[in-house]
């Protein structure tokens, strides 16, 4: 059983050896996150939705690196919980592990979703996520490029859904695959999806690059990660959506005015 056999695999393991193999794993992410977006970027510089962004400041790279460091610790609280048992993961390959992955979207794109909401309202946008909204022209950096306190916040929510949630292996990765890859288009600045796409069946509600440069310009609105579905459940859709898709979109005058309304 694989989840045997890498629990008696990392039994053998002092925690610095572990710390320090989450952390390049974390790197490893980093850097193929980084390589991703700028070659989406280079393969779609035509199709801007947002300006180009301005030189790059050492704030942003001391953000990003903090969040490298943050989001390792909560990978070691999460291996600390999977060796204790809190965690479980399955090993079946089957269709049932196919299903976690929807299964863990919609739920982490529902908790994130409540999340980034609140992180919009009054005081603690700016104690929560301002630093992140700083940059209203993203490039792939910007999705590291976030306050302390959230990415503690995000690695939190992800720790609860697994505790509660046993999913396989399998759909685990994928489903953490998915995220860096939704991450990476939210903040590239370029749209590479079709306008066809939110006229298509089911993938209309599959979140693109377009629908989080209108959260960046202005953050009233487009408040979900991987689907626009709790967006137009519950009226936060931003109504030029689907009007100006793949289309440049200007920012918001005043970024902390608009994203402190509570909206």
């Amino acid at each position: 059983m694989l989840g045997e056999t890498l629990r008696a695999w990392t039994a053998t393991l002092s925690w610095p050896m572990v710390v320090a193999g989450l952390l390049v794993q974390n790197l490893v992410v980093f850097g193929l996150a980084l390589a991703g977006g700028a070659l989406v970027v280079r393969l779609f510089r035509g199709r801007r939705v947002t300006a180009p962004p301005p030189p790059l400041e050492r704030r942003e790279v001391a953000l990003a690196a903090c969040t490298i460091v943050l989001n390792t610790a909560v990978t070691v609280v999460g291996f600390w919980l999977w060796q204790r048992g809190t965690v479980r993961f399955r090993d079946d390959l089957g269709l049932y592990a196919w299903l976690d992955v929807p299964v863990i979207l919609l739920a982490m794109d529902l908790a994130m979703y409540v999340l980034h909401r609140v992180a919009h309202v009054g005081g603690l946008y700016g104690w929560l996520h301002r630093p992140h909204h700083r940059y209203d022209r993203p490039r792939p950096l910007t999705l590291f490029v976030l306050a302390p306190h959230e990415t503690l916040a995000f690695g939190a929510l992800w720790l609860v859904v697994i505790s509660v949630y046993p999913a396989s292996w399998l759909g685990m990765s994928i489903y953490l695959a998915l995220n860096v890859a939704f991450g990476v288009v939210g903040h590239v600045g370029v749209e590479p999806l079709p306008r066809a796409w939110v006229r298509l069946p089911v993938l209309r509600h599959v979140a693109t690059s377009t629908f989080h440069a209108q959260h960046h310009a202005d953050p009233r609105f487009n408040f979900g990660f991987y689907t626009v579905l709790w967006d137009r459940l519950l009226g936060t859709l931003d109504p030029r959506y689907e009007r100006a898709f793949g289309t440049s979109i200007e920012a918001a005058p005043s970024v902390d005015a608009a994203g402190s309304t509570g909206a």
